[in-house]
């Protein structure tokens, strides 16, 4: 496995992050898994057995964002569950969804994460793209990984006291803007007075701290890095929405689904295995953050948990296309059964 390098900007947001006691995702590497080789017998070998050919490995590069949320994938390769579907993962690190989605159209990475609303902005416009499995959801309690954070004394106790405000997310027209505007609307308020600014997720917290910005949503493990830093949550968008609501699919394009579906459904298994173990597993997630992220053990271990289903919630996806539609991103719903 190769861990990429994110851009310039993300590396020096990560350093933001870190001067507020939490360092963020950053560049890493690790060691990539030893090659089995196998030696050339000169003679042939007697008895029944025949000899067993290795398996033939699949090189696939998977767009990620650097948040908490793709744990699963990491403890996957980890625990050699690609591997044993033969697959070789080189993962690259980007800002957000909507930045992942051209990169997969184009070809340039086999597999990407984003959030479903982006997909579904993405499929209306005519790119052509599958889902192969969900990214991630609430956890269904109370507890959820992300919130809209602000300062005690900003005078936002609630959503509506975002109107005439900034706002930072980490991109426009996302899962995050539509959350919120739906927070913000069921409180009584009008979104449309919300200024939404575009920030990396590691430079949400400092610019809520510095006065740049009054308020911004982040997920974990930028959450506890804000509550660290004595912000306040006035809740969850994710969670306002529903109990178990998803949030994210991993996908590929239509195009590399119709020319590889033997890759398509390896990828498929092995996460499917990926969540399946997170969810059993959750102390070995904290620790594999630490491995590929440079977030102290304390902080891991006091990061919320989002919630890895076991399949895609297609309720989830026509809520944030309904969603879509209301704040007029969309003038109708497209046809989503691709993210189904």
């Amino acid at each position: 496995m190769q861990i990429k390098s994110p851009t310039l900007r993300v590396r020096a947001a990560f350093g933001a992050v870190a001067a507020l006691g939490v360092l963020a995702l950053a560049a890493c590497s690790s060691d990539s898994p030893a090659e089995t080789t196998t030696s050339p017998a000169t003679e042939p070998t007697t008895g029944d057995t025949a000899m067993e050919e290795p398996m033939e490995m699949t090189d696939v590069t998977v767009g990620l964002i650097p948040i908490l949320d793709v744990g699963p994938i990491y403890l996957g390769v980890d625990k050699g569950f690609f591997e044993e579907e033969g697959l070789n993962l080189s993962l690259e690190l980007a800002q957000g969804g909507a930045f992942i989605i051209p990169s997969v159209s184009q070809g340039d990475y086999e597999f990407g994460f984003s959030n479903v609303t982006s997909l579904i902005l993405a499929t209306a416009n005519g790119v052509g793209l599958e889902a192969v499995g969900p990214g991630a959801s609430t956890n269904g309690t109370e507890e959820d990984m992300a919130a809209v954070l602000t300062t005690a004394d900003s005078g936002i106790s609630s959503a509506k006291d975002l109107e005439g405000k900034k706002v930072g997310v980490n991109a426009l027209a996302n899962v995050n803007t539509a959350t919120i505007n739906q927070m913000v609307r069921d409180d009584g308020g009008d979104p449309s007075k919300v200024t939404y600014v575009e920030l990396p997720f590691p430079d949400i917290v400092p610019a809520i701290v510095s006065g740049d910005i009054d308020a911004g949503q982040v997920v974990e493990p930028f959450r506890t890095a804000g509550v660290n830093q004595d912000l306040v949550s006035i809740g969850s968008n994710f969670l306002a929405m529903s109990p178990t609501f998803m949030i994210a699919e991993y996908f590929t394009s239509s195009n590399y689904a119709a020319e590889n579906p033997e890759v398509v459904a390896a990828f498929e298994a092995a996460l499917a295995k990926s969540f399946e173990y997170a969810t059993a597993h959750p102390d070995e997630v904290r620790a594999i953050v630490l491995d590929y992220t440079q977030m102290d053990e304390e902080t891991a271990n006091a990061v919320r948990l989002p919630g890895w289903p076991s399949e895609i919630d297609a309720a989830s996806v026509d809520l944030q296309a309904e969603l879509a539609v209301t704040d007029g991103t969309l003038t109708e719903i497209p046809d989503l059964s691709n993210l189904k």
